[in-house]
This record gives structure tokens, C-alpha cells and sequence, in this order.
């Protein structure tokens, strides 16, 4: 986010959806914002009017009305961004929302940028960083427990832990400092065993955090999922019947796909993004090259891997050779055997006892085993009011970091270091949990946050 801006302009984007709609909503703050708003608003002096507060009225440019529209007004310090914000609501037209935007920016206002709206709101204390990232995930969330999960931390669940932590942190972190202040009288202010015993606390929570993260991390993000294998075993099928739908062109002649065909689904409160690839082979077509180094690729990006298998042509020997392939990827696989009607009970028995799940994509048998295994590798439970998980990366790893900092401390005291060294890892603890909240922030952290955020936002 441009430094040259001042957080004293009005600024406005359009807060609903792009494209053709029976509304939108197009929002504005700022200390300016109502006067700016009543420079092109027909109707009631808006500044004499209480907050929260509807007003019919009509948009002109100059003399040229714009549209009918509904102007809600939210003044100091009861709006989203604790400053004086206006939202007008008129009608979905492309075209009408592109005339309104264009007479407020002739009038004051300017574009807002990425994220700016919660930037405000953050900057003037509306809640802290880890709330603020939450909105973000609140609007993305694309299941139930993504969207329980992202409020949670909107209502600062999360963040009362970690201030909780802080605060326990700070009072041993002031009376080591007060120590070094008498360091020629070599008195003890901090109770080395009463720190100890917070430390591992400490530790012990935040392991428990760190640990959340991989569920987080899937409930947030979801799970990409290639369907890999050689030419012809059924890759595309299986892709066409797990979304119910002719997603990918299915065809007996090999190498059809050759280009990465991807498309999500929910199972069990998780997104899951199959990708269908190129069958894996070598070959002499540039393209289809092409498609099988496409595929190698996102077998190394995946967080699952359906390996399929032509159980009427795959002898032994050749699944031997390709499940030693997939265990060097060193990512979690399911070996699935297709066309299952192609082998006898006895050969069925033994490729089940090998760890195998046996569908046949085209008939639509076995895929809801499948799917059941599928689910079971990740485990993921649903997600209650109140429950704190971490599914922002960015705080994982100052999770991390923490950790470390205090083992520092721990090993510090094992080996009777003074105190100037164990205050020091102190603050850097402190430091890493302040970066979670905001309470310690630089404007690249910031530009970078905010950046990710929609305009209207």
C-alpha cells in the first residue's frame, strides 16, 4: 500500500460483488466522507442526521441524476473503521456503479486500495491484526467449518490467548530487567524456578497451537488432490465421477489429457481441489511432454495423490516400481486400483491385503469407499464456537519462533547464563507474539496483509 496516502482522505470502492446484480453497495470513509457524499446526494443534509440511519435520495453529477439510491450513514467512532463511513446503495448496473464512483472522486474522495478499509479499522483500534486477518478468511471461506473457524478468531478468541501469554511474559521479562539495574548487588528479582514453571506452561500451549495448524491449515486452504497414473487407467472417469459431471474429455485413445483439469468439491466439511493430469510416460510428443512434466509437478505440490492403477494391464512388478516412485515424493498417497471388473476374487483378495482400494470409476463402484478414505487421512473434526486453531501461516510460524525463543530460556537456565542473556530471548519471545496481534508491526508487514485483501474491503 502506497506510503504517499494519508489516512485522513476519503476513500471509496465498491463493497459487493463485480458484474450485473439487483443492488451494490458502494462504500466510503473517512473524516470527510458524509460532506463529500452530500456534494452529489439530493435529499436530507446528511451531516444533520443521526448515525445509523437510512436516507432516500438521488446521485447527480453536476446537473446528470445518476440513479435512486438508499445513503446509510455510520459516524465517529460507531463504524467499522471507527471514522465516519457512508455506504450508498443503488442499483447493480455496472455502468450506474462506475457514474457514482466517478462524481465521488471528482468531489474528494479517492480509490481505496487493497484492504484499506480494515486497515483503518485496525489502525484505530477496532481490533487487532489477527482479527483483522480473520475478516479476510471470514469472506473467503468456502465451508461451514472454514467460515466457525475464521470467526472465532474474528471475536478474538485467538488473540486473548496470546495477550494472556504476553502479559505473564512481560512480568518476568520486567523483573529480570529490573535485576540488571542492581547487578553489582546480585539480588534475584525473578524466582528462576517460578519462571521455569511458566515457561513450560507456555510451551506446552503453544505446542498445542502449532499443532493445530495442520488441521487449520486444511480446513482453511482444503486440500489439493492430483489423479496421477499412466496413460488410460482412469484418471479422467474418476475425476467426471467424483464431481458428478463431464469435467474431462474421457477417450480409449492414450495421452488424451494433456493439460492439468482441476475442479473442487466438499467431503465432510473439507474443500478438496481434485486435479486430473497427464498420464505419466515418456513420450515423443512435444505437447504431451508437456502435460507429463505438468503433472510431476503437481505431484510434488500436492497434499494427496490418487494413484491410479489399470488392474487389467499393471502387473506386479510395475506397481512395485511405481509405489518406490511415489514413497521418494515423500507425500501422503492412496494406491487405487481401477476397472476392478477386469481381475478374479483371488487377485481382488490379495491386492486389498496390499493396502489397495478397488473401484471401477466408469460403473461408479467403490467410490464412496474412496472417498471414506480420503476423509480418514485427514481427520478433521468439525469446528465448535469457541474453539482456537491456527490457520494463518504467518502465525504458525511466529508460533515457532516463540517456541524456540523460549527453549532458549529454558537452556539458558540450565546452564546458569546471566540474566542479560535470558532477558534477551524473553523479549524476542515477546517480540514474535506482539507480531501475531499488531502490537508490534513495520509497514512492510503491513503492505503485505492488507494487500491480499478485495478492494471494497
Amino acid at each position: 500500500m502506497s506510503m504517499t496516502y494519508s489516512i485522513d482522505d476519503t476513500i471509496v470502492a465498491l463493497a459487493t460483488a463485480q458484474g450485473l446484480s439487483a443492488i451494490a453497495v458502494i462504500r466510503l470513509s473517512g473524516r470527510d466522507c458524509i460532506a463529500v457524499t452530500q456534494k452529489v446526494f439530493r435529499g436530507k443534509q446528511l451531516e444533520a442526521q443521526p448515525t445509523h440511519t437510512l436516507h432516500f435520495g438521488i446521485l447527480h453529477d453536476g446537473e446528470r441524476a445518476i440513479d435512486e439510491v438508499l445513503v446509510s450513514l455510520f459516524k465517529e467512532p460507531n463504524s467499522f473503521t471507527k471514522e465516519n463511513a457512508v455506504e450508498i446503495s443503488c442499483h447493480g448496473s455496472p455502468v450506474i456503479v462506475k457514474e457514482i464512483i466517478k462524481a465521488l472522486l471528482k468531489n474528494g474522495a479517492r480509490l481505496a486500495e487493497p484492504g484499506e478499509f480494515t486497515k483503518r479499522a485496525f489502525l484505530n483500534g477496532r481490533f487487532d491484526l489477527a482479527q483483522a486477518e480473520a475478516v479476510a478468511d471470514l469472506i473467503n471461506a468456502e465451508t461451514d467449518n472454514a467460515r466457525q473457524a475464521a470467526l472465532n478468531q474474528m471475536r478474538g478468541g485467538f488473540s486473548k490467548e496470546i495477550q494472556h501469554l504476553r502479559e505473564e511474559l512481560i512480568h518476568f521479562a520486567s523483573l529480570i530487567e529490573l535485576e540488571l539495574d542492581f547487578g553489582e548487588e546480585d539480588v534475584e528479582f525473578a524466582q528462576r524456578d517460578d519462571l521455569r514453571q511458566l515457561i513450560v506452561k507456555i510451551k506446552g500451549y503453544l505446542q498445542a497451537l502449532i499443532q493445530s495448524f495442520d488441521q487449520g491449515n486444511v480446513i482453511k486452504n482444503g486440500v489439493p488432490t492430483v489423479i496421477a497414473g499412466k496413460p488410460n487407467a482412469g484418471k479422467s472417469t474418476l475425476l467426471n465421477t467424483l464431481l458428478n459431471e463431464e469435467k474431462a474429455i474421457v477417450s480409449e485413445i492414450a495421452g488424451t489429457t494433456r493439460d492439468v483439469i482441476e475442479d473442487e468439491m466438499e467431503l465432510g466439511g473439507v474443500v478438496f481441489r481434485f486435479i486430473d493430469t497427464a498420464g505419466l510416460r515418456e513420450t515423443t510428443d512435444t505437447i504431451e511432454a508437456l502435460g507429463v512434466e505438468r503433472t510431476r509437478d503437481r505431484m510434488k505440490k500436492a497434499a494427496l495423490i490418487l494413484y491410479l492403477f489399470d488392474l487389467g494391464v499393471t502387473t506386479p512388478e510395475e506397481i512395485k516400481a511405481e509405489e518406490e516412485h511415489l514413497i521418494s515424493l515423500g507425500i501422503p498417497y492412496l494406491k487405487v486400483g481401477n476397472k476392478l471388473d477386469k481381475i478374479d476374487a483371488v487377485r481382488t483378495r490379495q491386492l486389498e491385503n496390499d493396502g489397495f482400494i478397488l473401484i471401477s470409476a466408469s460403473q461408479k463402484k467403490g467410490i464412496e469407499e474412496l472417498k471414506a478414505k480420503i476423509l480418514a487421512l485427514f481427520n478433521v473434526n468439525a469446528v465448535k464456537q469457541g474453539d482456537v486453531l491456527v490457520t494463518n501461516l504467518r502465525h504458525y510460524q511466529n508460533l515457532i519462533q516463540t517456541n524456540q525463543s523460549l527453549q532458549r530460556v529454558l537452556d539458558g537456565m540450565d546452564q546458569n547464563v546471566t540474566g542479560d542473556f535470558l532477558a534477551m530471548d524473553i523479549r524476542q519471545s515477546l517480540h514474535y507474539l506482539g507480531e501475531i496481534t499488531g502490537q508490534i508491526t513495520t509497514d512492510d508487514l503491513l503492505d503485505n496483509i492488507f494487500s491480499k485483501f478485495c478492494i471494497g474491503k
